[in-house]
């Protein structure tokens, strides 16, 4: 039986998805974003979880999903580079009526489609929105997340919408107008329930020094959470009034 590669499990999730989570957070990333806050999760580590400990570990959980409309949330890393063990889990979930999220920025392996079966929630990480803007800040090519949107548009999926917020990069007016056409061109606006603009913040930096590797933002301070939010407000403006 194939095994995953586990960083961590969260036991009592809050913030990754409607009610109490369970939160499985898989190693291996393609990019290599400049405001990552977990490093550690870049590279794909020996497997050290069978889909059974996964779903035995979940399982424990039910009794408080049910009570709070939770469920389990798989994140990263990007839990798409191990689609064959997340398949797997999934099915595995799905038999218990388990709600399953999946946290993902749409840059996997492929084998969307069977996957998004067992998904009931996508939480879609919006990197960037240009192509030039993806490669600087990630780089990746852009090109590799729309058959991931594609998939998830023809099966119907929810999505959950987060976009963080970087200083000098995304905290302008036309950002957020090209935002929003990107959104709509690009995912089912039915199917958008919730879009969450996260403040940039460096409490990742250590890690890279511990780590030694160069931070990419260097002296770059934290974003201004009041201003996210004034942001965040100005961005719905434009998005509910736009035709």
């Amino acid at each position: 039986m194939v095994k995953g590669s586990i960083d961590s499990i969260e036991s009592m999730g809050l913030v990754d998805g409607p009610g109490i989570r369970a939160v499985i957070f898989l190693t291996g990333c393609k990019l290599r974003c400049k405001y990552c806050h977990n490093p550690e999760s870049w590279v794909m580590r020996e497997g050290n979880y069978t889909p059974e400990d996964i779903f035995k570990k979940v399982l424990r959980f039910k009794p408080y999903f049910k009570r709070n409309n939770g469920g389990v949330t798989f994140s990263g890393g990007e839990p798409l580079l191990q689609g064959e063990f997340l398949l797997e889990v999934c099915k595995m979930l799905k038999k218990e009526k388990i709600h399953i999220a999946l946290d993902t920025a749409g840059v996997g392996t492929g084998n969307y489609e069977e996957i998004l079966k067992y998904v009931d929630l996508v939480i879609f990480d919006v990197k960037h929105i240009s192509s030039e803007g993806y490669k600087d800040l990630t780089g990746g090519d852009m090109t590799e997340i729309f058959d991931f949107l594609l998939a998830a548009n023809k099966m119907n999926k929810k999505f959950w919408i987060r976009q963080v917020i970087v200083p000098g990069i995304m905290d302008n007016e036309e950002y957020l107008v090209k935002l929003s056409n990107f959104l709509k061109t690009n995912i089912i606006s039915t199917n958008i329930e919730r879009i969450d603009f996260l403040p940039f913040h460096t409490l990742g930096k250590e890690k890279y020094q511990r780590m030694g590797i160069d931070y990419p933002l260097g002296d770059m301070v934290d974003m201004d959470k009041a201003k996210c939010n004034e942001l965040y407000n100005r961005f719905m403006e434009i998005y509910e009034n736009e035709e």
